[in-house]
């Protein structure tokens, strides 16, 4: 059932439990009243003709008003012509009138007033309500019932209907995203929850939206990085194929088409780890690490390239904090991170890996842009805003540092480093 049924169902049923409650009061309440009104006018009635009761006048009157008339003798025999009435004031105490008391009762539907006379006394009976008037009393609380359901029905359809607009617009808005439109927007207006629901909507078109134009752009440049050494070793391969390149000009080749091969496997293999990082099944072996041996461990590998490249390395350890990680993934991270500070710093200027109780490197490099901290782990952003500028690598390995740390638990940060360039911070979990 739609939106407009339940509503529309909903306040039928509202409406029938709150018609049936009033009924259910109007009808006692009439019931009542009408009951009290005649013993009240039965009891005016008893105490005027009690003076007059033996005139034949005045029980004519009687019992043309529907008032029937029963004797009690002074030994306390009831007696009269209408056999409920004279039941129903046996009823009642009756025997109060032979002590010159009045007496007044109900017996069912029957109001009994009862008043001394002579040496006995007499009783009025007269029924409660006419049945005539009180079925015509029940049909039009049912009349008034049956009304008040078909507004509730005519209401509830309105009602459901003017909800659900905004909601149809919000649905069909979202089933043109799921078609691939991204350029509709679900205007916010109705109510506070309908304008958020719509907020939402519009929110989730402008993220996928920039989603989709970071993965477009993210592949876009990793066409570029394939291209590039693919072009190169072919164009070598083709030379030593077709015999161009002979004698000692195959070594240097050779070493061309091997770094542009490692350079392909590493760009392979950084989009396979990060692909792998959404699994459920990425793997980790978490254990307690003291964090010292791990950094020295990657200092004397980086120690000697960036000493091949001129630049400055140093190692600042001040602690030995001990955490909760994977060692091989940690040493993955510190690696990624040290490759990305050496390719952008140029040789004279320092590159840093400190550990006090955190994980740092540092460089002296260009460093980013402030707008450029808070995306920097946004896979491919970077590398299509440098590319033009200075050395990039395959765009996705800082994105992966981001990744591993994240599922180790950690956190990981970057800034404006002392030495001029870029610092990334990683902190983990202690053990």
């Amino acid at each position: 059932m739609n939106l407009a049924g339940r509503i529309a169902l909903l306040c039928l049923g509202v409406a029938f439990v709150a018609v049936s409650v009033a009924g259910f009061v109007s009808i006692r309440q009439v019931t009542t009243t009408s009951q009290q009104v005649s013993q009240e006018f039965l009891r005016a009635q008893a105490d005027v003709v009690a003076p007059q009761i033996s005139n034949n006048r005045v029980e004519q009157i009687l019992e043309g008003q529907g008032i029937a008339i029963v004797r009690i003798t002074a030994s306390g025999d009831v007696t009269g012509a209408d056999r409920a009435a004279v039941r129903a004031v046996r009823s009642i105490d009756y025997q109060r009138v032979l002590s010159g008391s009045a007496a007044s009762g109900v017996s069912g539907r029957l109001n009994v007033e009862a008043r001394p006379s002579g040496a006995g006394g007499f009783a009025l009976v007269q029924q409660t309500e006419n049945s005539g008037t009180y079925r015509k009393l029940i049909r039009n609380i049912l009349l008034a019932l049956t009304v008040g359901l078909a507004v509730a029905v005519l209401a509830g359809l309105a009602l459901g209907t003017f909800l659900a607009r905004p909601l149809r617009r919000v649905a069909s808005v979202a089933h043109a995203m799921a078609a691939g439109r991204r350029d509709l927007r679900v205007p916010p207006v109705g109510t506070h929850e309908l304008a958020e629901v719509s907020h939402a909507i519009n929110s989730l078109a402008d993220a996928l939206h920039r989603s989709e134009s970071r993965q477009r752009d993210f592949l876009l440049s990793v066409s570029h990085e394939l291209r590039t050494p693919l072009t190169a070793v072919t164009g070598f391969a083709e030379s030593l194929a077709d015999g161009v390149v002979t004698g000692t000009q195959v070594a240097p080749v050779g070493t061309v088409i091997l770094d542009e091969a490692r350079r392909l496997d590493r760009l392979v293999t950084d989009l396979l780890d990060l692909a792998r990082l959404g699994a459920d099944d990425f793997s980790l072996d978490m254990a307690t690490v003291s964090l010292e041996p791990v950094v020295r461990s990657a200092a004397e590998v980086w120690h000697a390239r960036c000493n091949a490249r001129g630049v400055q390395f140093s190692l600042e350890v001040s602690s030995s904090p001990v955490v909760r990680a994977d060692a091989r993934r940690l040493r993955q991270v510190i690696d990624g991170l040290m490759e990305n500070a050496l390719r952008v710093t140029p040789a004279g200027l320092p590159v840093v890996l400190s550990l006090s109780s955190v994980l740092e490197v540092r460089d002296g490099g260009p460093g980013l842009a402030p707008e450029d901290y808070p995306v920097a782990f946004d896979r491919g952003v970077l590398h299509a805003r440098y590319q033009e500028t200075r050395p990039v690598g395959t765009g996705v390995g800082l994105a992966l540092v981001h990744g591993l740390v994240t599922r180790m638990g950690g956190t990981i940060v970057a800034g404006p480093a002392a030495e001029g360039g870029a610092a990334f911070t990683v902190t983990l979990q202690p053990a």
